[in-house]
């Protein structure tokens, strides 16, 4: 692999799930200091003593305070940052829209929503200078197809790329005036899948083809080549996470 993410550091928000320790051990190989935050300590420490260049911040990503906090202290132990991948979510729903409950659109607008506004506000300054900066959420292809069941996730994820797209244009917005022709250098990006999977997923249900779904492999490897792409190319895209660069010989 080649390291060309060398000496850039990458913030990984939700990074002890199952994609976010793909993320972050694709990034860490390619070079990045990594920042990996989440809220479960014995996680965060287990992540970071598994791979170099990995930092774990134990972190309420839901709390403002609390981001601001870790913002600053990512600054201090690594300097500013140039990626922040999202990966903080879950999925409730089922039962219709008479039937949606309360409770699950309060978890999902807290885990997808908040935390996003939270860290992307947070870190917004040091990925507008960046050379390379990259901002990164993971969506749904129910966002765009949303079902009676899944009415309160899909409405989530659609106020997740909004808030996304707008970064975006924030980065348009910044970097129009730095100097005459200069080109774009940060963007903002949602990457769709249907689903993701995993080994352990695939190891519970052996028979199960889960078609359609996208390897945590595939996304950490998208997410890596991010940074390869010309920020123009890909700034305020919704792209399909299998397609954005061609990925050879893994699993989607």
């Amino acid at each position: 692999m080649t390291r060309h993410l060398a000496d850039r550091v990458v913030v990984v928000a939700g990074s002890t799930s199952a994609a976010g320790i793909a993320v972050v051990k694709e990034l860490a190989a390619a070079g990045a200091r990594v920042a990996a935050a989440d809220l479960l300590e014995d996680r965060v420490r287990e992540l970071a003593s598994a791979h170099q260049n990995v930092t774990g911040y134990v972190c309420n990503l839901a709390d403002a305070g609390a981001v601001n906090d870790l913002a600053r202290q990512v600054r201090k132990d690594l300097g500013p940052i140039d990626g922040l991948i999202h990966l903080v979510g879950g999925w409730r729903g089922g039962g219709g829209i008479q039937d949606q409950l309360d409770a699950d659109w309060d978890f999902l607008h807290t885990s997808v929503l908040t935390t996003l506004r939270n860290t992307s506000r947070a870190f917004y300054a040091d990925l507008a200078e960046s050379p390379v900066g990259r901002l990164a959420i993971v969506s749904a292809e129910a966002a765009a197809n949303p079902t009676a069941d899944g009415a309160a996730y899909a409405a989530v994820k659609c106020a997740a790329e909004a808030w996304t797209l707008a970064v975006a244009d924030g980065f348009r917005r910044t970097q129009s005036g730095t100097a005459p022709l200069e080109p774009l250098t940060s963007a903002a990006v949602v990457l769709v899948v249907k689903a993701l999977v995993d080994d352990k997923m695939r190891a519970a249900e052996p028979h199960r083809k889960f078609p359609g779904f996208t390897d945590v492999s595939v996304l950490a490897t998208v997410v890596s080549e991010l940074f390869q792409r010309a920020a123009a190319d890909v700034n305020g895209k919704r792209l399909p996470a299998e397609h954005v660069l061609p990925v050879a010989g893994v699993l989607a």
